[in-house]
């Protein structure tokens, strides 16, 4: 519960940001103004006025004038009322990511000794005080490793070219916190962001084509150019300072436990576009941008090191090296070429390396390349080793160290892409090769064990199974072609450059087996004598209940198969499983399905540690609570402790790219975050303790589970007006018009509840601020457990949100879906159900299911409304609905306009352009959407 000394520090703390909010809000208005006349700012101001009436006191008098002042509006002027408030949301998001800086830099500059919560230096603090020695904390670091995983999942709504308009303002708003501010800059600043704001105001909000692969991996590309290249080495040398203050009797190098991955042109589950030559484009694209920045960094690394021979002395070693380059690495193509200055030694070794640099990206070998970046990283050490013989330190531990570090990460493919394809076209693809080559006619009705069987014989058998003279199908030769590209990038790009595949809908041992005998065809998988060599990992992705209940089944059986080769990391063997929250919510609801992926978690980590390995998680998580959204440091802690020692993988899409890396103070905080609670929950797993859950909590969550996993499915499943109502009280049709992503709304042209992509799914609820995914039938579980145990039941939920950190991210990622719902406005959708009395049945159970669990998890947490213990957050939602509620009332307004005509009305391109407008403010509003 929020104290009084609690409210008055978090008013005092946001003091600035309502300032800056205020500041852009009256900017907006003289934009409104200048672009639409006093008219416009009138009706906006109208609008949002009868809304906070609304909200202050709700009355059907207040909701029924709010509803005829939208319905009177001109369609022009209802687009730019729209737009208004849409970008409204827009500064005011800018403005609340400025404040987390602002207040990151606070706690940096702290004379008091403060230190920011969940920063790297807290977790390093926390592991001093509980006794770790420097010994102890050095094997943590053994198992420390994060991958992030930048997808194309298809819920960022915002165009490029807005979000470099955002980054534009960021800037200017930043500039408003200097100390020593004059008036004249104040005014600058404010015509300057006068100017973006118009822009802004200008500019298309809309893509008016959807956007292609290659698009997608500009734009994941985008965030590695802009933040993550320089934000990566950021985060380990703050580690490597935080340890040496805590520990100055050691001299700290930590390892490169922190990378970025991508899925964008590797990602081909129910995206046709995802072809082998995208793959192998996307490959070179990658390598074009990590060696352009290696240039850009060695030049700039030449400019510094004007070191003479006349004044000092390098190594020996360094000499050497430079006198190689002269025999084996051409220069006449690379800017002056052969350095001017022949005492200038170092300069003279960086014009050799970019010589080096610009042939390695061009392919010409003759003229002198780096073989791989280990050759890169031996020069850059050499240069380091002779820069300290002369003590010119400085240089060495700031630009040159970053560089070394950068180089360890990114190597030369930049990041490492995972390729993802569907298990059903690896089976369509090997029944029709076993049919064409007679070995099995009818390979996709064979049993499981069947199948197993028949891989087996195959996998023994050294002949290869495809031939260039056999005539395949397109889909087929497609399939064989991928692995060709991959064992081709491994040669051209390294072999970091594909390490994973992944295989989505995995429902048997069968699954992994078919990708191990396609790799065998092309080389990645072979066996020599009792030697068994795989250069592709191969990886399940679990995604269903009733999968993550067969996991151990699954995965014991592929453990056992004598194919079967772990991946290795630092040479101890790890297997890589991925497991999806957006499918398994949809499949079985909230509660259910995380406590099956905690549980596969735990089990599965049991099983690798049997067969001598770890067992390394990727987490599929989405931006959207319904998708096991929240912040990546609340994403680690609430895994098992064990389940940190293989290493932890989390995809990162959408809106949650550009909300988390658009800007460099943004990003280094977000991963500090997560290195804070990744080192926190190594050093627990390290230590080698037991952690053994309470078996009363266990039998807890099972009851609660089971139960919700019955509500949720006899209304999802079991009632046959239900995938209407979805269909028709959410704008889904609507949404797979926005043209943000190459990949389509569903796997197969069905209209198919098991069809539907989780993405839209979760987008569309949230749209109609139901945020359904993230919450219902929650409280049917708890109210059953409760009612089976009163006298115990509530102190034992109490116990378990305090203690569990499981428990405990599980309760606040329900207030906060419970918060950000709005039953007063998702009423307003059902209106738009053709069958009145199905749809009023059907809201009639998600409210009363809403405030059953709004109930049970207030008693749970010992709070009188929701998101006491975090009040910026419960601040921000309150100040936000006011403006989020107009957007709302309007899309429900257009959608009953545009679904009741029939599409060839001079006004229904513009109708539907404003529907997408709303959806556009509604996602802006509520940020975590997808």
């Amino acid at each position: 519960m929020k104290s009084g000394d609690q409210l008055t520090d978090h008013i005092s703390k946001d003091i600035p940001l309502r300032r800056d909010v205020k500041f852009l809000g009256h900017i907006l208005g003289d934009v409104l103004v200048m672009q639409g006349g006093k008219e416009l700012l009138d009706h906006v101001e109208k609008i949002r006025e009868l809304t906070k009436q609304l909200r202050t006191s709700f009355q059907p008098e207040l909701l029924k004038r709010c509803k005829e002042e939208i319905e009177q509006l001109s369609p022009e002027m209802r687009q730019d009322v729209i737009r208004a408030f849409a970008i409204y949301f827009q500064l005011v998001n800018i403005a609340e990511q400025n404040h987390r800086v602002r207040r990151h830099r606070y706690y940096r500059r702290s004379k008091n000794g403060e230190i920011q919560p969940h920063s790297i230096e807290s977790a390093v603090r926390q592991l001093k005080e509980k006794g770790f020695t420097a010994d102890e904390v050095e094997r943590v670091l053994e198992f420390l490793s994060l991958e992030l995983v930048i997808t194309a999942h298809p819920t960022e709504a915002v165009r490029r070219t807005v979000l470099d308009i955002h980054h534009r303002i960021a800037k200017e708003v930043e500039r408003l916190d200097h100390p020593f501010i004059t008036e004249s800059e104040r005014e600058e600043i404010r015509e300057n962001l006068l100017g973006e704001v118009c822009t802004l105001w200008q500019s298309d909000e809309l893509r008016l084509r959807k956007p292609t692969v290659m698009d997608e991996v500009r734009n994941g590309l985008y965030y590695v150019d802009e933040t993550l290249f320089e934000v990566l080495p950021q985060v380990h040398k703050e580690l490597e300072r935080c340890l040496s203050e805590y520990y100055p009797e050691r001299r700290w190098h930590v390892p490169s436990f922190l990378r970025f991955g991508s899925w964008i042109g590797g990602d081909r589950d129910g995206n046709p576009s995802v072809t082998p030559e995208v793959t192998w484009n996307t490959l070179v694209m990658q390598r074009e941008l990590v060696i352009s920045k290696y240039e850009a960094a060695i030049m700039q690394l030449t400019k510094k090191l004007s070191y003479s021979t006349r004044k000092i002395k390098i190594t020996e070693k360094l000499a050497q090296s430079i006198r190689r380059d002269e025999e084996t690495v051409h220069l006449e193509d690379v800017g002056q070429g052969k350095w001017r200055n022949e005492h200038e030694p170092y300069r003279r070794k960086c014009t050799f390396m970019l010589a080096r640099l610009k042939h390695t990206r061009t392919g010409e070998k003759e003229l002198g390349v780096y073989e791989s970046p280990d050759q890169l990283l031996e020069d850059l050490k050499c240069i380091d080793e002779s820069l300290r013989t002369h003590h010119a330190e400085a240089i060495a531990d700031h630009e040159l160290a970053r560089l070394i570090r950068q180089v360890e990460l990114f190597g030369f493919h930049l990041l490492t892409l995972d390729i993802r394809q569907h298990s059903a076209e690896h089976e369509k693809a090997l029944t029709e090769i076993l049919s064409v080559l007679g070995i099995e006619p009818n390979y996709n009705h064979l049993t499981e064990s069947e199948k197993i069987r028949l891989l087996s014989d195959l996998l023994k058998d050294p002949r290869p199974l495809t031939s260039s003279f056999l005539n395949y199908s397109p889909e087929t030769k497609q399939c064989i072609e991928l692995f060709r590209v991959i064992a081709r990038a491994k040669e051209e790009f390294g072999e970091d450059a594909i390490r994973n595949y992944l295989i989505s809908m995995t429902q048997g041992t069968s699954d992994l087996l078919e990708v191990v005998l396609l790799a065998k065809e092309v080389g990645l998988y072979r066996q020599q004598g009792t030697e068994k060599i795989s250069r592709l990992h191969v990886v399940p992705l679990l995604e269903t209940i009733d999968d993550l209940h067969r996991a151990g089944e699954i995965m014991e059986t592929y453990f056992q198969h004598p194919s079967f080769v772990p991946g290795k990391r630092d040479n101890h063997p790890v297997q890589e499983i991925m497991l999806g929250y957006s499918d398994s919510n949809k499949d079985g609801g909230v509660i259910s399905a995380n406590w099956e992926l905690y549980r596969a978690q735990l089990s599965l980590s049991r099983l690798a540690r049997k067969y001598g390995m770890d067992a390394r998680f990727f987490h599929g998580r989405g931006g959207a609570l319904g998708r096991g959204g929240g912040t990546l440091n609340r994403s680690i802690m609430a895994n098992p402790v064990s389940a940190v020692l293989g290493g932890v993988k989390i995809t990162e899409q959408g809106e949650v790219l550009s909300s988390r890396y658009a800007l460099r103070p943004i990003a280094l905080r977000s991963l500090e975050q997560a290195t804070s609670a990744l080192l926190l929950s190594a050093a627990a797993a390290s230590t080698g303790e037991k952690h053994d859950l309470n078996q009363e909590w266990i039998r807890a969550i099972e009851e609660i589970s089971n139960e919700s996993l019955k509500r949720y499915q006899s209304l999802v499943f079991d009632d046959p007006a239900f995938l209407s109502f979805f269909h028709e009280a959410t704008p889904l049709p609507e949404v797979g018009e926005l043209k943000i992503g190459s990949r389509p709304a569903r796997r197969k042209n069905s209209q198919q509840f098991e069809d539907l992509r989780a993405i839209p799914w979760v987008f569309a609820w949230t749209q109609t601020r139901y945020l359904f995914p993230a919450w219902f039938a929650a409280g049917s579980g708890l109210t059953n457990y409760l009612s089976r145990y009163p006298e115990k039941g509530l102190s034992q939920l109490q116990e378990m949100y305090q203690y569990w950190p499981f428990f405990r991210s599980l309760i606040d990622n329900l207030q906060m879906a419970l918060a950000k719902a709005d039953l007063v406005i998702a009423r307003e959708y059902t209106s738009l159900v053709k069958d009145r009395k199905a749809g009023d049945r059907i809201f009639k159970l998600i409210e009363e299911e809403f405030h059953l669990t709004r109930e049970r998890v207030l008693e749970i947490t010992k709070q009188k409304e929701l998101l006491d213990h975090v009040p910026v957050i419960q601040e921000s939602i309150r100040l936000r609905n006011p403006y989020v509620d107009p957007l709302s009332f309007i899309q429900v307004f257009l959608l009953r306009e545009w679904r009741n005509q029939s599409g060839a009305e001079p006004d229904a391109s513009l109708q539907l352009e404003q529907v997408l407008l709303t959806i556009n403010g509604i996602a802006a509003g509520l940020r975590n959407t997808g």
